[in-house]
């Protein structure tokens, strides 16, 4: 492998609508909350559904884009670029967050399985 890459792929559910605000420099920027669900069987031989919630974060006509097509509950595919960052905190605390910078996305029809097996 010559090129090594940063590079994030989610097939889920949104948990709201997307949270659109404008920087003070007027970028648009819309963040979104993902669930993905991995099911499996333990050991007992129930069936476990793993449900793992992402932040992600979308830039500019993305932005305006996800605001526009996507709303809670909807199914969407996307890909993007984790990105670990800190800042400061109301309390002065320094906080750490990591994130999901969205390149793209698109809707997923409902009819498709939501769950990746993982037996």
């Amino acid at each position: 492998m010559n090129t090594m890459k940063n590079l994030v792929q989610l097939i889920g559910n949104l948990g709201n609508d997307p949270e659109v605000k404008e920087t003070a420099q007027g970028r648009k920027m819309a963040r979104l909350s993902v669930a993905t669900n991995e099911s499996y069987t333990n050991k007992s031989g129930d069936r476990i559904t793993d449900t793992q919630w992402h932040t992600v974060v979308a830039w500019g006509n993305q932005a305006e884009q996800a605001a526009q097509m996507l709303r809670k509950g909807a199914k969407v595919a996307l890909q993007g670029k984790l990105v670990h960052r800190s800042y400061e905190g109301k309390d002065g605390q320094k906080r750490y967050i990591t994130e999901v910078v969205m390149s793209e996305f698109q809707v997923v029809p409902k009819s498709e399985p939501d769950t990746v097996s993982a037996d």
